[in-house]
Parts: structure tokens; C-alpha cells; sequence
């Protein structure tokens, strides 16, 4: 039976009034149109063997039944021999697992770090992520740029194939850089380049004007990135957590991994380590 488009508006309703979270499910908003379909199935065996390797630290791995690696790359359309950014990788969980893709398959994987600002940190930084991902025949050959939020480019224009941005967009709201970001990752994206993007999602729930508690409503991001000059290809449900109320003491950072807490006898750390980590949206934009 044929599917019923709709527009952004009503599969956004939609899904506010079912909450439908669809471990495998897919959105796609071209043209402002929405149908449920699945993932890509085309196997890849080297990203496979990536998310395999043993190198990768096991605190991060263990967080792949929460941010699921494979489905998500596969879903945002990362492609052997791209030319992939990473913007503010410091933590390397992406990094693991990109770099030697890239490396195996005459990719480049480019980490963006702020140095800038404050420029002892990020200096700081810089040389450990550097230090860290230094083993060519692991990794290849790393690239490291500043990034200066809203600034300086981030590399050549229309030279990046893949541009990543995982839980850092609620931190551009934050300091009131979100517009100037968007337009150095239109900058740098090449014409059909891809923008993907990982964040804590605020739906059902308004979001707060400043995106301090870490949540980010899916049409703020939308809204955003379509002055840039992006546009919105689909939604995944990948990353959904129904469990996530979305209402904590210290936002966002009160669930795992950071589990902020407090010692008053009423914080219950249980309660919200049951929950797991955030629903997050997952979108893949493009520049057209």
C-alpha cells in the first residue's frame, strides 16, 4: 500500500502524539515529505571490523548500545574514500572508529578542535588528540584543525565530503554561536555534501531558549541549518530512548555517561542510570 506524504508539520504532530520511537525507522523530509522506511542494508566489512577492533577503548565501546555506530553511519551515508570533519571530536569516540575506516579505504578524517579559545586548553587539546591518533598504520595520517566557532573556516571551501556533529550543537546555542557554525559547515561542504548531526533531543517538550538543560528541539536545528543553506534529508529513530523524561536536576548531564550528581539523600544516582543515556535525534542534512 502506497504511503501517505505529509508534511513537516503533521509527521512532526504525529510523532509528538504517539511518540513513536522506531529503534530501525527512518524519516525522510525532503521536499518537506515524511515516510517511515528502513535503514540502508548495503553491508559494510571494513566499518564492520573498525567497530570490531580491539584498540577501541572499552568504556566506549560499551556505549554502542546507545549510540549505535554502525546504523548510524550507514543512515547518515558514509561512503568509503570520503573526505570526513569531525567537528570537536575530543573524546575520540567517533575517532576510533572513522579514522581507520578512512584510513583503509583513501579517506581523510579531519578532527576540528577549538584552540582559539581559551588558547592554553586548546592548545592543550590539540597536541593530546594529536598525540593520541598519531599511529599511521591504525589510523593514517590524522588531520588536526582549529576551530574557531563562527570564524575562521574550517578548511578550503567545498572540500569536505562528511561533516560530523555529535552532541555539540546544544553548546553553539548555549554561546550564541549556532548561526555562525552552520555557515562554516556550509562553507566547507562540498555541493550534495553531508552534514550529520547527533544531538539531545527536547521533543515532546519545549526547548529552553538557551539549550542549557542540553536539549535541542529537531526544528531549531532544522531552522538553523536551512539559513546555512542546508536542508533537511531525513530523521532517523536509531537513537531514540523513550525512557528519557527530559526533567533533571542537572539537565542532560544528570543521565550517563557524565552522571552529574549530588549528596542529598533524596538524589537517587539508580534511578537515573536506569534510564540510560539521552533520545537523541539523529538527521541527515544536505548542501545542495
Amino acid at each position: 500500500m502506497k504511503q501517505k506524504n505529509m508534511t513537516f508539520d503533521e509527521c512532526s504532530a504525529r510523532w509528538l502524539k504517539r511518540r513513536m520511537f522506531l529503534k530501525s525507522g527512518t524519516v525522510f523530509a525532503g521536499a518537506f515529505a515524511c515516510a517511515g522506511t528502513a535503514v540502508a542494508t548495503d553491508r559494510d566489512t571494513i566499518l564492520e571490523s573498525c567497530l570490531a577492533a580491539p584498540y577501541r577503548p572499552t568504556d566506549q565501546v560499551r556505549r554502542d548500545v546507545w549510540r549505535h555506530p554502525y546504523e548510524s553511519l550507514k543512515f547518515w551515508g558514509l561512503k568509503a574514500g570520503m573526505t570526513v570533519l569531525d567537528l570537536q571530536p575530543v573524546g575520540g569516540y567517533w575517532t576510533y572508529i572513522l579514522a581507520p575506516y578512512l584510513a583503509r579505504t583513501n579517506g581523510t578524517y579531519i578532527g576540528a578542535i577549538p584552540v582559539t579559545s581559551p588558547p592554553d586548553k586548546g592548545i592543550q587539546a590539540m597536541t593530546a588528540f594529536a598525540h593520541e591518533f598519531s599511529d599511521k598504520a591504525r589510523f593514517g595520517s590524522v588531520v588536526v584543525v582549529d576551530f574557531d566557532p563562527g570564524k575562521l573556516p574550517l578548511g578550503p571551501a567545498n572540500s569536505v565530503d562528511f561533516l560530523l556533529s555529535a552532541r555539540e550543537i546544544h553548546n553553539w546555542i548555549r554561546h550564541g554561536y549556532s548561526s555562525g557554525v552552520m555557515r562554516q559547515v556550509a562553507d566547507v561542504l562540498k555541493a550534495g555534501g553531508i552534514f550529520a548531526v547527533e544531538d539531545h533531543r527536547a521533543d515532546p517538550r519545549a526547548q529552553k531558549p538557551d539549550a542549557s538543560d542540553g536539549y535541542v528541539a529537531i526544528s531549531t536545528v532544522v531552522r538553523e541549518a536551512a539559513k546555512a543553506g542546508l536542508t533537511l534529508e531525513a530523521i532517523s529513530e536509531i537513537n531514540a530512548n523513550p525512557k528519557d523524561i527530559k526533567n533533571y536536576p542537572f539537565g542532560v548531564w544528570t543521565l550517563p555517561p557524565t552522571r552529574k550528581s549530588d549528596t542529598s539523600p533524596t538524589f537517587r544516582r539508580t534511578d537515573y542510570d536506569a534510564i540510560g543515556e539521552s533520545d537523541r535525534m539523529t538527521l541527515r542534512f544536505r548542501k545542495l
